[in-house]
């Protein structure tokens, strides 16, 4: 009996860097996953380099790295072990792995790091649907707000007119002359 292998979501979200525009895995959290070390990886993806082409993995290079190291708070001072800059999968390279890296435990933790990327697109996706949607709340709150300014604009202007002094009128109608009796 196969013994189930349960990785969090948490846990690779937490691994999912942005490097040049692509959601990506470095290769030796990936390797951490799969229970292998980085070098089994890497030379299982030599010997299938067909497999990988420039937009399922490509390898980092020294200033990505350096950015990396500093948005997580690594120090400079220390290379994680690194030797070379690491490789770095997309969503199509960890999928590939799982034909090259023939074990139980690499296409459980697949199907598990497939699943998490596809729940991050769908949570995007709903994030810009919700985004949207604000959009046009803001633009009809904008058309209330110019209207609004409108109507204290007129308003202002009646209130200006009836602050200014008005101009003497005539009297109109009867008069009683002083001395008179009705």
């Amino acid at each position: 009996m196969s013994k189930t292998i349960v990785i969090s979501e948490e846990t690779i979200i937490n691994k999912i860097y942005l490097v040049r525009g692509h959601k990506v895995m470095l290769d030796r959290h990936l390797a951490e996953m799969y229970g292998v070390e980085t070098r089994v990886l890497n030379q299982a993806i030599k010997r299938n380099e067909k497999r990988f082409p420039a937009d399922f993995m490509f390898q980092m290079t020294s200033d990505e790295l350096s950015d990396w190291k500093s948005q997580n708070v690594i120090s400079n001072k220390e290379k994680m072990g690194l030797r070379k800059s690491p490789n770095v999968f997309t969503e199509q390279g960890v999928a590939m792995l799982s034909s090259v890296l023939n074990s139980e435990t690499a296409i459980e933790v697949n199907i598990q790091i497939i699943r998490t990327f596809t729940r991050i697109r769908q949570m995007l996706s709903e994030h810009t649907e919700l985004r949207l949607e604000v959009e046009k709340i803001k633009k009809k709150l904008d058309n209330q707000d110019k209207n609004m300014e409108v109507v204290f604009k007129y308003l202002d202007e009646l209130l200006e007119k009836k602050d200014q002094p008005k101009p003497e009128r005539k009297s109109i109608g009867y008069t009683i002359n002083p001395g008179e009796t009705k």
